[in-house]
């Protein structure tokens, strides 16, 4: 029997989610059980009473609200509980399209993938401007690299996970849930696929960040901080060359000077490259003790997973 969970995280949404949760399918082929599960993350409206008079299964949230990305993780977490096999995440302002659940939910049933994206396919959106099409193009892009795979819509919510691949997530950033989770799931070998889906027209703005490029900086922010905990030897080390480099090229020229000119003057070069020189020793020492905690991270989520796997049903 497979049973399915679609969850809404929801911040004051009393308005839009009626429309969204009359837009999401009741049967899905190769499932049985179909429920619906809203996340009020500390609403200060009718939320939680909408969603009851609209015939939602489950309400489970904060009394204040915590972020998107809380949100997310209690709704995984409330999903895995209540015995979900896949679990659906959707926005509550009905931007994604009910029906292509089915093309979300379709690989998992036949076992072709761990995690399924909806690909807005961000270009042919109408309501999207020229700079919003090409920074989320870029943003896929640049995403895509520090996952290690082809990622054509980065930022999209829409998304399938299996129970398996939800109790390997851990969120931590406060600010979004798309970014980090991806980038988790490259690292951890989960089969993502990619499908393209429909979207519905704006019922709202959205709310994730006060102007683009805040929502810019901050997903930048934190691929750069995910990629980081995820990876540090790399991007220490990468730090620490270039250091080195540049150190080894002002050392040198001084020596140029010193040999061939007199060595008159040019002592303000030597200082720097010995500067420079110390500090890519410094970032060798914090990308190997940077490695070590990341190894411990993976020792604790290895153990938070099976005791998550342990106490549901």
């Amino acid at each position: 029997m497979v049973k399915v969970i679609i969850q809404i995280p929801c911040f004051n949404e009393e308005k839009t989610l009626p429309v969204t949760i009359a837009d999401l399918p009741k049967k899905i082929p190769g499932v049985d059980i179909v429920e619906y599960l809203v996340v009020d993350d500390g609403s200060s409206d009718r939320t939680r009473e909408v969603a009851k008079e609209c015939g939602v299964h489950h309400v489970v949230g904060f009394p204040k609200n915590r972020g998107l990305a809380r949100a997310f993780m209690l709704g995984l977490d409330s999903c895995l509980e209540r015995g979900a096999d896949i679990i659906v995440n959707t926005d509550a302002d009905n931007q994604y399209c009910g029906a292509d659940i089915v093309k979300l939910v379709g690989p998992l049933v036949n076992r072709e993938a761990d995690i399924v994206i909806g690909d807005r396919e961000t270009h042919s959106i109408e309501h999207f401007s020229w700079l919003k099409k090409v920074l989320q193009h870029h943003g896929s892009v640049v995403a895509g690299k520090f996952a290690g795979m082809d990622v054509p819509d980065a930022t999209s919510g829409f998304r399938a996970i299996t129970r398996e691949a939800a109790l390997e997530l851990n969120v931590v950033s406060d600010f979004s849930y798309t970014l980090e989770t991806l980038i988790h799931a490259g690292r951890k070998r989960l089969a993502v696929m990619h499908v393209p889906i429909r979207t519905n027209p704006k019922l709202r703005d959205s709310r994730l960040a006060k102007s683009m490029f805040g929502f810019v900086r901050k997903s930048a922010s934190t691929m750069l901080r995910v990629y980081t905990t995820t990876d540090p030897l790399r991007v220490f080390l990468a730090a620490a060359g270039v250091c080195f480099i540049v150190a080894l090229l002002i050392c040198l020229r001084y020596l140029y000077f010193y040999m061939f000119e007199s060595g008159n003057g040019h002592i303000q070069s030597l200082m720097l490259g010995v500067m420079l020189f110390l500090m890519s020793g410094f970032l060798f020492t914090v990308g190997i003790l940077a490695d070590l905690i990341a190894a411990n991270r993976r020792l604790i989520e290895e153990i938070l997973k099976r005791e998550r796997n342990r106490r549901l049903p």
